[in-house]
This record gives structure tokens, sequence and C-alpha cells, in this order.
């Protein structure tokens, strides 16, 4: 139970960085990337970590949980954002210029993460359930393997779409689809962290 708590709360504090880092794209090796890229894939990992000590349930409650914690964290940010500030310390402009959301962005961020991470936990749970439970790696890969170009396409296109030139939104997707496959690989023995909770 210990090991599902602290998972959860990694999952969750994973998803709200990611969030934040979202509102900046950054540039690498010629490839358009938001940066909540570099910390967003782990939570992949992390919901299969869930799913394996804690059951199905738990996963899809935690995925949820995330979705509502994202946007309170950004209505917290906005009211902040808009409410006056104390001119004895300053304007402090500079909170609004960083954190006040960009609604959009925080809109497709929160779509689709529900709808990946949801199909990415069913497709853990037909792979335990109807292919084995051994090889626990592939269940990761597997499940991954559906849920991060779909993850990839729904936020790039949802965020940018018709913002940004769609050469620019196209090089956001698959600079997305590369390192969240890379993450995959790289998380990849963090399913073996916790041990299988036999009655899930």
């Amino acid at each position: 139970m210990t090991a599902a708590v602290i998972v959860s709360a990694a999952y969750i504090a994973f998803q709200m960085m990611a969030d934040v880092a979202s509102l900046r794209i950054v540039m690498i090796a010629g490839f358009s990337i938001d940066a909540g890229t570099f910390v967003y894939p782990f939570t992949f990992t992390l919901r299969d970590l869930v799913h394996k000590t804690a059951g199905i349930k738990a996963a899809r409650v935690l995925i949820v949980s995330a979705a509502v914690l994202n946007l309170l964290m950004a209505g917290l940010f906005w009211l902040t954002s808009i409410l006056p500030p104390d001119l004895a310390v300053g304007p402090q402009a500079e909170f609004g210029l960083v954190l006040s959301p960009v609604w959009r962005i925080v809109f497709a961020s929160i779509v689709a993460e529900v709808i990946a991470e949801m199909v990415d936990t069913e497709g853990y749970r037909l792979w335990v359930e109807r292919v084995t439970r051994d090889y626990q790696w592939a269940r990761v890969l597997v499940s991954n393997a559906f849920s991060i170009p779909l993850d990839s396409l729904l936020f790039s296109w949802l965020a940018f779409g018709g913002v940004l030139p769609n050469a620019v939104v196209w090089s956001i997707f698959v600079s997305n689809v590369i390192i969240k496959g890379l993450t995959t690989l790289v998380s990849l023995p963090g399913i073996y962290l916790v041990r299988e909770n036999p009655q899930v």
C-alpha cells in the first residue's frame, strides 16, 4: 500500500510539472518541443505501477483526480494573476507572464492526458488478463505503443492547431512521440520496482 501511495503522489506531481512546463516551446535538434514532454512520459509508467499495486479502479481514479487537480492548479494561477498586486512589493507582473494559464493548452493537456491514460490503462489490463502476467516489460511497451501517439496527436493539435503553423504543430507531434518513446524505454525497468498485488 505504501508503494501505491508513493507512486500515486509521483504521478500527480509529474502531471502538474508537465502542465506548467508545457507553456514553453523550446527548440532542440531542429524540433519544436513543448517542455512538458521532458517529464510527462514518466507518468505512463507511474500509472502502470499504480495499476500493478492497487488495481485498475485505482488507476482510473488517479487519472481523473490528476485532471481535476491540474484544472484547479490552472484556476489558482489564473486567479492569482488577476488579483491586484501589493504595490509596496512591486507590480509582480512576471507571475502573470509566466504562470497565467493559456486555457487552450490547459484544455488540450487535460483532454489528451485523460483519453491517452485511459487507453493505456485498458491496454495494460487487456495484456495482463488476456495475454500473460509474465513479461511485465511487455505490458508497458504494448500499452504505451497505443497511448503515446494518441496523446501526442491530441495535445499537439488541440493546443496549437490553427495557432501555430502546421509544420510547427507536426514538429511538436513528432518530437513528442520520439521523446515519449525513448522515455518509455528508459523507464521500462521501473515496472519491477514494486511487487505485484495478485488480488488486483
